[in-house]
């Protein structure tokens, strides 16, 4: 029964995932160029060489809020994310270093303004400050994505709209909470890895459900013992391949053999705690 439901919540994230490709009608397409205006890249720093995908873990980062705002998604009680969600596409260098805030332009939110559904559900903020723009001044969270990231993503992309509606496709693509939290590997129930304050578990058994996936080596980012990042990375034409930082996953300097996947529970005491959705859910 238990692996039937399992099978079943997978089902419903496969059908919502080609529904949303459907009614987006876009695909990230080989050597497909998202945008019809050209814009040269600052010269000072070269075309990037692949995109990493960073999946953020709610419950790492929540933990440490302390105030609450409209804005913050650790704070929207019973509607908080219990899924892994998007910290951001960032085109990175093969020597480790990266490109950012390539060239000037202001960011246009209503250009995403279709999109806003998905970004809210799925590449939420987690904290109440504005992000700092790239040539002074504060700014919007995702105008900070597009100038910061989105920017240097040239030639792939050329405009806000394409850049986050592609990220949203990949990540949904290549989702990695139900890859996790049904996986059997190094645990031995059926309900595979869930989140707990108390629970660690192998290291091993969360890159290797990874690997089986989508057959790539992705990187580990923890804070403090428990999982805070999981990046998967991609050719510039959307093949999955090997993070660069994918060598060294089991390394002191990312994360320890046993690591946790905390929950959250908000200071205001709701009940809100960061958990995979039940068969009630689901349904």
């Amino acid at each position: 029964m238990a692996s039937f439901s399992c099978r079943r919540a997978l089902l419903v994230l496969e059908v919502l995932f080609v529904t949303f490709l459907s009614v987006s009608g876009f695909l990230p397409e080989t050597g497909r160029l998202a945008g019809d205006d050209i814009i040269e890249v600052n010269r000072s720093q070269r075309e990037f060489d692949y995109f990493a995908l960073s999946f953020q873990w709610p419950g790492t980062y929540c933990r440490g809020t302390r105030h609450c705002c409209s804005k913050n998604a650790c704070c929207r009680g019973s509607n908080a994310p219990t899924h892994f969600t998007i910290h951001g596409l960032w085109p990175d260098y093969n020597d480790g270093s990266w490109p950012s805030c390539c060239y000037r332009s202001d960011f246009n939110e209503k250009e995403i303004s279709t999109l806003m559904d998905g970004l809210e559900k799925y590449w939420p903020s987690l904290s109440c400050g504005s992000p700092s723009s790239c040539h002074g001044g504060k700014g919007s969270f995702w105008g900070h994505e597009w100038e910061k990231h989105g920017k240097c993503t040239s030639p792939v992309f050329h405009d806000e709209y394409n850049y986050f509606l592609t990220t949203l496709n990949i990540y949904l693509k290549h989702n990695v909470t139900p890859v996790i939290f049904s996986s059997t590997i190094d645990v031995g129930c059926p309900f595979g890895y869930v989140a707990s304050n108390s629970d660690k578990y192998p290291l091993g058994g969360i890159v290797t459900a990874i690997q089986n996936a989508f057959h790539i080596n992705p990187e580990v980012v923890c804070k403090k013992g428990a999982i805070d990042e999981i990046r998967i990375c991609f050719y510039r034409d959307f093949k999955p391949r090997d993070c660069v930082g994918s060598k060294d996953v089991t390394s002191k300097k990312s994360c320890p053999k046993y690591v946790s996947l905390p929950e959250y529970t908000p200071l205001d005491g709701e009940a809100m705690v960061l958990k995979m959705p039940s068969d009630r859910d689901v349904l």
